[in-house]
């Protein structure tokens, strides 16, 4: 798909962060996570992927419920973490704090995006706010056999091209899609795909120097936080969540200097 990656293989998730977030990696190469609206058919998804090596409990310290399953490809063992359906990430309600948390801290290997080709547009703001995130996404558009009985035609290399990742059309209740989006999952985890999602560009130089000075001073108290310009930006819009967990120190239980390594 595209040119190679200096790590080629490596993988990218921050294997302690996801332990605190209770995964468990023994014989785990690749850490896979699924986000999406609701209804969008992301569970069949998770289904078709996983088959019979899933199960559920909760996530650590929430009643929100965790489905888990795994998949082996091309000899690579990949755990798979479906995420709550949400519309955002701007965490208004809990499966919201939890989507964001786990690809924000977690740093899994692909975060798959699971959108409806008949609602593409309302979808993509989901899409948008993870690629703020991480550039390691792969956009999965279901419900295509619905799309195409409503007439509606999606450019695919488009919108992949747009978006700077691996877009795969597919119909998941029929299986149809399914062998390419393993194949995308595998070239974004190996680093075989590099994907460039947009940045953003609009920002004023005012709010840039504020992103960066407050930045600095999260490093400062928490120096291995991932994503720190994103947590800084949350801060400046007044996200109470991130406030929060700032204020009773809970965002250091996701930067313990002595575990924060990567796997």
């Amino acid at each position: 798909m595209s040119a190679l990656n200096n790590c080629e293989n490596c993988p990218a998730h921050n294997k302690a962060n996801l332990v605190k977030l209770g995964l468990n990696l023994e014989n785990v190469d690749y850490v896979i996570t699924m986000a999406g609206n609701p209804n969008t058919g992301k569970s069949t998804v998770f289904n078709n992927l996983t088959g019979l090596r899933q199960h559920t409990g909760n996530w650590p310290g929430k009643t929100v419920s965790r489905a888990e399953g795994g998949f082996i490809f091309n000899e690579k063992h990949y755990k798979v973490v479906d995420l709550p359906g949400t519309y955002s990430l701007l965490s208004t309600s809990t499966d919201e704090e939890v989507a964001r948390d786990f690809i924000l801290f977690g740093q899994p290997d692909v975060t798959v995006i699971v959108a409806d080709a008949t609602r593409l547009e309302r979808n993509l703001n989901l899409v948008l706010q993870i690629l703020e995130l991480t550039d390691r996404a792969v956009l999965c558009i279901n419900l295509m056999d619905e799309a195409k009985r409503n007439n509606l035609e999606i450019d695919i290399r488009a919108l992949s091209k747009e978006l700077g990742i691996p877009v795969i059309p597919a119909s998941a209740r029929r299986k149809q899609g399914m062998d390419e989006l393993l194949q995308a999952i595998e070239e974004v985890a190996t680093g075989r795909y590099i994907c460039k999602p947009p940045k953003i560009k609009s920002r004023s130089k005012k709010l840039n120097h504020a992103i960066q000075t407050l930045s600095e001073s999260i490093r400062e108290i928490y120096p291995g936080l991932p994503n720190v310009n994103w947590v800084a930006m949350r801060l400046l819009e007044g996200d109470n969540s991130i406030i929060e967990a700032v204020r009773s120190g809970e965002l250091g239980n996701l930067n313990d200097d002595d575990l924060a390594i990567q796997n």
